[in-house]
């Protein structure tokens, strides 16, 4: 696993990260805009080259080795 970088909810996302993991991004946030995400952060790592974005909420995307996208909702 290696280290990315970590950014605020509303912010301009790295550009290294997929079109199709940047879609998945914005969708996200889009769910969570009527609550208060003003402290809230997405942390990047890379595992085995693809990217793994969480948000302190805990909800998780990562990206296959395919290019397609999963996210796993937090609870």
């Amino acid at each position: 696993m290696q280290l990315g970088t970590r950014w605020a909810v509303g912010a301009e996302a790295p550009a290294r990260l997929s079109e199709n993991v940047l879609t998945v991004v914005r969708q996200v946030e889009a769910d969570v805009a009527t609550f208060d995400t003003a402290g809230w952060r997405w942390t990047l790592t890379w595992l085995e080259g693809r990217a793994v974005v969480e948000l302190d909420d805990g909800t998780t995307i990562r990206e296959r080795a395919d290019g397609t996208v999963t996210v796993h909702a937090a609870e």
